[in-house]
């Protein structure tokens, strides 16, 4: 047997398994090699994905400044007056937005909403197609969520970058929101022109209602603006606007919300659209708005930005049927080629809220409010102030006397004099009473009964009351002569109708947040600052201005119902302060700059109180003062200032605190009424049905 040779070697072992290179061809192996990293990439996807998603959840969403609009209602929840910086916005719930304002949203804007989770990827993959074919980001088909990702966190810009931004965004608020809360979100943040953003103050601007109450035709066409609130504005092109709103509401018919012929009716109903640029009642009581908000901002504490842009609400107490009624008649009042100006407030005495304020003829012009001007003399408007402390010092009555006639007074212990004058120089040259001097603004009475009681007693009793302007212990403060506001005047005069109880004077009930959330809420301060017999009969005497010879006598026809008051001339002020049970108001008409007043031009403010008077209390019942305990009302003698009996020439009933009216019987010797008092008996008794009316009237 022949032995192998070196040369061939070992034989070859064949392999266990076959080579697959011999089995399958080149490129399936490509393939499968292919399939394998697409695999793992998908893995890696998925797991990119699913990481995104929890990084996503676990960040928060930026924080969005979103400006609010606050604004300002009346006593009876009338809007007067919106707080925006640059954008007009207020929020509201979704249940307080009208079901057809959601549907024609979600049929133009976004149909299948409520089915995606805040990406349309049909729309996405039709918008792509088209800026890849363009090389630019010209065409979109956004989502309410994105559109509100960009809107609340971004800017506008067209670029890939911010669409990265949106497209995490989205995904964040829907991971974070519901989709009725996206909705609502959107809702109240989209722009509908003309500053307004949201659907609430879109549907006050161009409907004057709430969104709550918007019907299909106006929902329909307001749907329709944010897509280009210039182009599709119905102020500023109606046949856009209309073609606009003809397309939602085809839209909403293939979407199944409504009928083809709700759709019809919607589109040829005629709406009726507000006039742009007048807002809610833009211009209505200026002068109050600029009030509330010195009142909000620097004494209250309100952060002006929260004014601006915290959508608060401010409840106030102006009244709009008294505030335009004082409106009208100072601009009837006051004669546009006169320069002459003019202010009034008027508070309701019971409660101390401010129903109306004008500070001045035109606010366009002059934003300066005279209300809170504390330059003005009141001149004898001043008086009762001196008279109501004349009748509670207990050293007068209505029934003193003084001598009207020129008269040279001596103060300072004698160094001093001081010598005034009475209007025109008109003197009675006799003895008149409380009354008399009152109604006819007799001056020597005045500082008469200064000098009785001491400026310093009156400077108390005007204090107590609310004066709070700068005063000395002069005899010429009973004139009026130290600058008080009519916003002081008006508060004090209240006391005197809210017989003697002072209540502070309130312009803001209450302040919420936009949640609904109590900021401030006034409270009632009152204190008895005189009582109210005191007032009482501080009133009936003021009652006399408007009788025969009183100095408000022209503007009696006027009045149709009980009113007690006072007229203030001075050489640059006229004033006429009064009030009713129901309303104490204050009237000045001047010049800014000091310029003297001629005689027709003191004679407006008597005219522009009646006539407020009667308008701001036409649904109100005249109602006659209340008269309380410790009053007394009998006959007595003008002439004399005693007690009148029948037998006396004349009478006149005269009211009194209990206990300082006359014992002294006109015409009866002395000795004759000590036996048995039967004069003031008898005078009683005169008295006692015209008590007994009064209060029988007041119950």
């Amino acid at each position: 047997m022949n032995k192998p040779s070196k040369r061939q070697g070992k034989p070859r072992r064949r392999p266990a398994f076959p080579i697959i290179t011999e089995r399958f061809p080149r490129h399936v192996l490509k393939l499968k090699k292919g399939l394998r990293w697409a695999a793992a990439a998908g893995i890696l996807l998925v797991l990119a994905v699913l990481g995104t998603l929890v990084y996503l959840g676990s960040k928060s969403l930026p924080a969005a400044s979103i400006s609010q609009t606050s604004q300002m209602l009346d006593l009876h929840g009338n809007v007067i007056d919106t707080f925006h910086a640059g954008e007009n916005r207020r929020s509201v719930q979704l249940s307080d937005i009208s079901h057809y304002v959601v549907d024609a949203t979600l049929a133009i804007e976004d149909r299948r909403f409520y089915e995606h989770r805040g990406f349309d990827m049909k729309g996405m993959a039709r918008a792509v197609m088209v800026n890849v074919q363009s090389m630019s980001t010209k065409q979109g088909a956004s989502t309410l969520t994105q559109q509100l990702a960009r809107n609340l966190y971004l800017t506008h810009e067209r670029t890939w970058q911010r669409k990265l931004k949106e497209a995490m965004y989205t995904v964040q608020l829907e991971m974070s929101y519901s989709k009725d809360e996206i909705l609502g979100m959107y809702l109240n943040q989209i722009y509908y022109g003309h500053g307004s953003y949201g659907i609430e103050a879109a549907a006050m601007m161009y409907f004057g209602k709430h969104a709550s109450e918007l019907t299909l035709a106006e929902s329909a066409l307001l749907a329709g603006i944010p897509k280009g609130p210039k182009y599709y504005s119905p102020y500023l092109n109606m046949k856009n606007a209309k073609d606009r709103q003809l397309t939602i509401l085809q839209a909403m018919v293939e979407g199944g919300s409504i009928t083809s012929e709700q759709a019809d009716a919607a589109y040829a109903e005629l709406l009726n659209f507000q006039t742009l640029g007048t807002g809610e009642q833009e211009g209505f009581a200026p002068y109050f708005r600029d009030y509330i908000r010195s009142v909000a901002v620097d004494k209250l504490g309100i952060d002006e930005r929260l004014l601006n842009e915290g959508g608060i609400t401010i409840y106030t107490t102006l009244d709009s049927d008294m505030q335009a009624a004082a409106e009208e008649v100072i601009k009837e009042g006051m004669p546009e080629s006169s320069g002459q100006q003019a202010s009034l407030i008027a508070i309701d005495p019971r409660s101390g809220y401010i129903k109306a304020m004008v500070g001045g003829r035109d606010y366009k012009t002059n934003q300066f409010n005279r209300v809170f001007a504390n330059t003005r003399q009141p001149g004898s408007s001043f008086k009762p102030f001196l008279y109501l402390t004349a009748l509670q010092s207990g050293f007068m009555s209505p029934a003193t006397r003084f001598k009207s006639e020129p008269t040279v007074f001596t103060y300072d212990e004698g160094r001093k004099t001081y010598e005034p004058r009475n209007y025109g120089d008109k003197y009675v040259n006799d003895f008149i009473d409380m009354r008399k001097a009152l109604s006819s603004s007799d001056n020597i009475y005045a500082v008469n009964t200064i000098m009785t009681v001491g400026a310093d007693k009156v400077i108390e009793t005007a204090r107590s009351l609310g004066i709070n302007s700068p005063m000395k212990p002069m005899p010429s403060l009973a004139l009026g002569t130290y600058p008080v506001s009519p916003f002081e005047m008006a508060s004090a005069f209240g006391t005197l109708a809210n017989g003697g109880l002072r209540v502070d004077p309130v312009a803001i009930i209450k302040i919420e947040d936009r949640k609904g959330n109590v900021l401030y809420e006034a409270s009632r301060h009152t204190k008895q600052a005189v009582t109210p017999a005191a007032a009482y009969v501080m009133t009936s005497l003021m009652e006399s201005v408007f009788d025969e010879g009183g100095t408000a006598h022209r503007v009696a026809s006027i009045l149709k119902r009980p009113v007690a008051g006072k007229t203030g001339t001075t050489a640059t002020d006229a004033w006429l302060v009064g009030y009713t049970p129901e309303l104490a108001t204050a009237v000045w008409v001047g010049y800014d700059k000091d310029r003297k007043l001629t005689v027709p031009e003191a004679y407006r403010a008597a005219p522009i109180f009646a006539k407020f008077t009667e308008q701001a209390l036409a649904s109100v019942p005249p109602k006659m003062f209340p008269v309380p305990e410790g009053v007394v009302q009998v006959y007595i003698d003008p002439v004399s200032g005693k007690l009148a009996e029948d037998t006396c020439p004349n009478r006149r009933m005269e009211t009194f605190l209990s206990g300082t009216e006359p014992t002294e019987v006109c015409g009866k010797p002395a000795s004759a009424q000590e036996e048995d008092g039967a004069g003031k008996e008898d005078a009683g008794q005169h008295r006692s049905w015209w008590a007994d009316f009064k209060r029988w009237w007041t119950e």
